[in-house]
């Protein structure tokens, strides 16, 4: 069944290509090369500063920490790592891995098709539909009308004041929009990964990021901002926006770079702030 499916690499994301191809592919790629390009090079046209880079030479297989890193990006499609290498002149690479890419993407495919039809699910708690029920404050204990927000807002607890004061000039004005925040709207009791997956991808139109240094220290919010931009290649959807909200002394996430950011640390910029993050969370 895979061998007649058409491949359409644009829609393949990166995520298809297994280890035996990123294992091969850093064979090609990591070792110092004069004359071919080598990672490095590869890096740099996937946009990662040479800050970044320097930062990479220090991983024993510095490759596979790149592809890693790039494979969150909205862009990180197959079309768009084969054209980065034949930019690069590694047309030798492309020829010699393109059986196992091509096996890899009809896997993926071959997967996508089988994906099984929405069953409830029964566990020991007892049955649970695919819709989750009852998780936030005001959900429908029969699960016929769960809520639904303008935003899911990922944050840390130390950026909380920033959150409150989000609150007070998106919810409590002219704007009335509708925001989902964990500590204030989630029920206790259940599992943190699984309701915040439901919430990001089922029940939040969009999510604002509040990127600050505790940010980067945070797997939830690693975790948060990794799921949502798995859910919007290309960034068509306009889903994810970043906001910064005071100086930083560690470096902006690389994997959020090529997004557009509310910044609320320049003051020449200030004024506009709140309008500009309330329109676009009011965008349909």
């Amino acid at each position: 069944m895979a061998s007649k499916l058409s491949i359409d690499y644009e829609a393949i994301p990166v995520t298809a290509l297994n280890c035996n191809f990123r294992k091969k592919l850093g064979l090609y790629l990591n070792p110092t090369n004069a004359v071919a390009a080598d990672w490095r090079t590869v890096a740099e046209m996937m946009d990662y500063t040479y800050l970044e880079i320097k930062n990479f030479e220090k991983r024993e297989y510095p490759f596979e920490k790149v592809l890693t890193e790039w494979e969150t990006r909205p862009e990180a499609t197959v079309a768009n790592l084969l054209s980065i290498l034949e930019k690069a002149e590694r047309k030798d690479v492309i020829s010699d891995l393109k059986d196992i890419i091509d096996d890899d993407c009809r896997k993926y495919l071959e997967r996508q098709l089988r994906k099984p039809v929405q069953v409830p699910v029964v566990d020991s708690c007892g049955p649970r539909t695919q819709e989750l029920e009852g998780i936030t404050l005001c959900d429908d204990p029969q699960g016929l009308t769960p809520e639904t927000f303008d935003a899911f807002i990922c944050y840390c607890k130390n950026d909380f004041q920033f959150v409150h004061e989000m609150i007070k000039q998106l919810e409590q004005t002219e704007y009335n929009l509708k925001l989902c925040v964990f500590d204030r709207d989630v029920l206790p009791g259940t599992c943190v990964w699984t309701i915040t997956s439901e919430l990001i991808e089922k029940r939040c139109k969009r999510m604002v990021v509040v990127i600050s240094d505790d940010y980067l220290d945070s797997d939830a919010c690693d975790f948060q901002t990794k799921f949502a931009l798995s859910l919007c290649p290309g960034a068509r959807s306009k889903r994810l926006i970043p906001v910064v909200y005071k100086t930083m002394k560690r470096p902006f996430p690389s994997i959020l770079r090529f997004l557009t950011i509310c910044d609320y640390t320049r003051p020449c910029t200030q004024a506009w702030f709140w309008t500009r993050l309330a329109k676009a969370l009011s965008l349909p």
